[in-house]
């Protein structure tokens, strides 16, 4: 970490006076470093794989920015010291949402989602936490959301014993309860893959059932109820 410290003061060109941790989710740690004018954060991670997550992060932030929508942290820089990678960005101070925040929230996230896009998917592949995510383009809404983010969340579930063969949707089932529900008439449009402030999930379950899968992969069965019964509701 010192080494890191070192390091990003040279590339930034500023004396980080102070750093110390802040809370940051459950895959990285996260600091606060201070300089004389400007805060940052600073999440390290010393996983194999911390490097291209990182870049991953950063390449989704910087499209998001492009779009002059929505506020997102400005990242400073994305490298990998002595087997240490970090990711530098604006740190920004929190505070307390009331129905103003919402709204604003609200009316920036629709202004995000007035960009289109040619089709369903990503110019690069990146992570939902720790996890891969396969972006893949596809043509339509209910094919690109089997292919891309269920049946992989499902089959490193089986992979794991988190769920039976006979719990994981057949294919074309999958495709045609997906297309019944979500419709096939969406348009692909630019959006934040993981939006939260604890998680804010979509009210249809279908759409709760990638995220409660991924939390299934990543912290185990106290997961298994939630997704067992969305599964079993529409398969």
């Amino acid at each position: 970490m010192k080494r890191s410290l070192s390091y990003i003061s040279d590339r930034i060109e500023e004396e980080i006076l102070s750093s110390r941790p802040v809370s940051g989710g459950s895959i990285s740690s996260a600091y606060l470093l201070e300089t004389k004018d400007k805060k940052y954060l600073l999440k390290v991670n010393d996983r194999p794989e911390a490097g291209a997550m990182f870049h991953a992060e950063q390449s989704g932030l910087q499209v998001l920015e492009s779009t002059g929508t929505i506020a997102v942290p400005h990242v400073y820089l994305t490298e990998t010291v002595d087997g240490e990678s970090f990711l530098l960005m604006d740190f920004i101070e929190s505070k307390h949402p009331d129905h103003t925040d919402f709204e604003r929230l609200g009316t920036h996230l629709a202004h995000l989602h007035c960009y289109p896009q040619e089709r369903f998917g990503f110019e690069e592949d990146n992570f939902i936490g720790r996890l891969p995510q396969s972006n893949s383009p596809h043509d339509d809404w209910p094919a690109f959301y089997w292919y891309e983010r269920i049946a992989p969340q499902c089959r490193l579930a089986l992979k794991a014993h988190r769920l039976r063969p006979d719990e994981i949707p057949a294919e074309g089932k999958a495709l045609r309860v997906f297309t019944d529900i979500l419709g096939e008439d969406v348009k692909p449009s630019l959006l934040h893959g993981d939006l939260w402030g604890g998680n804010y999930l979509e009210q249809i379950d279908l759409y709760q059932l990638y995220y409660l899968l991924v939390h299934l992969n990543l912290f185990g069965s106290g997961y298994y109820s939630s997704v067992a019964a969305i599964l079993k509701r529409y398969f």
